[in-house]
């Protein structure tokens, strides 16, 4: 299994990003898959994700301005990051898991990314 996770870059506050995560070696179309973000010196965090349904949750300083969504058919899960803030800046990971248990818990995924670097500039 890989989940490949690419488009992280350096921005500036109030730019866009969009973060591609690529799944092999695994039936995709049940999954639900999640990004989760660790800032230097923080724990890693939740920050959306989405069900084999397109539900989706995500965390509150995110709201509004992020949006996840999927495409089963290029077993693909996307994170578009806009209106950037300084405070984005993580290394952000993609994970995957087929069970219902909550998806803001990292525990509960079955599987990872490798992560992939954001930076936004003030």
């Amino acid at each position: 299994v890989q989940l490949q996770a690419s488009g992280g870059g350096l921005v500036q506050a109030g730019g866009s990003l969009r973060l591609s995560c690529a799944a092999s070696g695994l039936t995709f179309g049940p999954r639900h898959m999640g990004w989760f973000r660790q800032a230097p010196g923080k724990e890693r965090e939740f920050v959306a994700a989405i069900t084999w349904s397109d539900g989706t949750t995500f965390y509150g300083s995110v709201k509004g301005r992020f949006t996840i969504s999927r495409d089963d058919a290029k077993n693909t899960v996307y994170l578009q990051m806009n209106s950037l803030k300084p405070e984005d800046t993580a290394v952000y990971y993609c994970a995957a898991k087929s069970n219902w248990r909550t998806v803001v818990a990292s525990g509960n995924y079955d599987y990872w990314g490798q992560g992939t670097l954001v930076t936004v500039s003030s």
